[in-house]
């Protein structure tokens, strides 16, 4: 139960907040005076302090240099006599909230329920860096690198408050897992979490499926039809590739920000929205703002907060715990036991991963398709370069798996198909030509693979249509 400290010489005034406090569920104790809360806090340090500005021996300010070092509590200044002086100095002094007498009851109540869910929430980061942070684990995140503890830092730091987030990284870096892990971890957690591409949509959708729109506000918009910020109010929005949304959108972007109402395409209303926003690009943002592709306001604006993850070839020592907690799960879904050779991990580490850890989870996927019981990896030892080609076009350092001895002749060759096609980045054609059989055979080896394996229609370049062109 969080607990609180209220401090006022008015005792009718004391009991009545006492009362009130009490029934939002924090155990209270009272002070009259500075030397009685002093020695309250010596005895119990609270969550938080809710003290009268003037006292008779002193300011309630004050009680915020009594704070045990590193202490968690917020304070919170009362006063009959406010001015604008009081509320600068209070303020610029780090106290949570300023409130004049009489005391406005809903908005005090707003302000301890938002603690209560604040001290929970670092309370419950808390226990997940203790207990998880060792195994390599925080919330949806994995690795026990120096870089990726630096990122669980900043994201146990951010997560409880409202502060947009600007993520930055490499594509595959995983920067929309990190936007959730900060929505699960936070005080909007109960609520949505609704990720947009801004680069996916063409110029003329993204205003709608950011703010919505009303019927018959452009042909086919046969009905009204909420936004992601609508949809989104009281959880989070990531708004994924930022530096890709169209330059004059992002002007109505920036209003919402600021203003936290919104209007939906067609209409002549705002709505107020209460949506966290989580941006992030793989490009470098201040490079985008010279570019001219990113505003500069909007760049400030996001950029309150900034994480940047690092690539996968930065992170020692998370190559293998990342691969085997894939392979975790693909045992998981699939029933099975499949395992990595000592071999194949070490290999594994050789890689340079230019496509991060979405590139790494893709080639463990493949490999436990192509795999009976062990993963036999196989990775170029001359050092793989992002783009480089070998003799026959395909990529250097592409990860491949090798049937094990007594492996049945048709799963010797589905394996080689599979394997050549990957390796030809899902060029049919080429695949075809290399194997030395009809394009239409391949088509057919596809097809009866596909069937035989559901978990194929997920795998890279066997996803597309498996019928040749005529």
């Amino acid at each position: 139960m969080p607990r609180a400290l209220l401090v006022d010489d008015d005792l009718s005034f004391l009991m009545g907040v006492a009362e009130l406090v009490g029934r939002e569920g924090f155990e209270v104790a009272t002070a009259n005076d500075l030397k009685q809360a002093r020695a309250a806090l010596e005895a119990h340090t609270p969550d938080v302090v809710i003290a009268d500005l003037m006292l008779p021996d002193g300011r309630g300010i004050e009680l915020l240099g009594d704070l045990p070092t590193g202490a968690r509590t917020e304070l919170i200044v009362i006063t009959g006599h406010a001015s604008v002086e009081s509320v600068i100095e209070a303020l610029r002094a780090g106290v949570l909230d300023y409130l004049t007498k009489p005391v406005d009851i809903p908005r005090l109540k707003s302000v301890l329920v938002n603690l209560a869910r604040t001290t929970e929430l670092k309370d419950e980061i808390g226990k997940l860096r203790g207990q998880l942070r060792g195994l390599g684990r925080f919330g949806r995140l994995i690795g026990v690198s120096p870089r990726m503890q630096k990122v669980y830092d900043l994201v146990a730091k951010v997560a409880p408050t409202d502060a947009p987030v600007l993520l930055t990284g490499e594509s595959g870096t995983g920067k929309e897992i990190v936007a959730q892990t900060i929505h699960e971890i936070s005080k909007r957690r109960h609520g949505p979490f609704l990720p947009l591409n801004c680069g996916a949509l063409p110029v003329g959708l993204i205003e709608s499926e950011l703010f919505g729109h009303e019927r018959g506000s452009f042909t086919g918009a046969t009905q009204q039809r909420r936004g992601h910020f609508e949809r989104a109010s009281g959880g989070t929005l990531l708004l994924d590739e930022i530096t890709e949304m169209p330059i004059e959108l992002q002007v109505k972007l920036l209003r919402v920000l600021e203003t936290g109402t919104a209007m939906r395409v067609g209409g002549n209303e705002t709505h107020t929205v209460d949506t966290r926003v989580i941006a992030a690009t793989n490009r470098r943002p201040e490079q985008a703002v010279a570019e001219g592709k990113l505003r500069e306001d909007l760049f400030y604006r996001l950029n309150v907060f900034p994480i940047a993850l690092p690539p996968l070839r930065e992170r020692a020592g998370d190559i293998e715990l990342l691969a085997n907690s894939f392979l975790e799960e693909l045992n998981q879904a699939d029933g099975a036991s499949k395992r990595f050779t000592t071999d194949a991990l070490d290999r594994l580490k050789l890689h340079p991963w230019p496509g991060n850890v979405r590139e790494l989870k893709n080639a463990v996927h493949r490999a436990f398709i192509l795999a009976d019981e062990e993963l036999v990896l196989e990775i170029s030892g001359d050092g793989a370069v992002p783009g480089r080609k070998d003799s026959v076009g395909a990529a250097v350092g592409a990860v491949v798996a090798t049937p094990r001895p007594g492996t049945s002749l048709e799963e010797v060759e589905r394996q080689v198909i599979l394997a050549t096609l990957e390796r030809n980045g899902g060029d049919k054609k080429k695949t075809a030509e290399q194997l030395g059989i009809a394009l239409k055979t391949l088509y057919n080896r596809l097809k009866r693979y596909r069937n035989q394996t559901p978990a194929f229609h997920n795998d890279g370049g066997a996803e597309q249509e498996m019928t040749p062109s005529p």
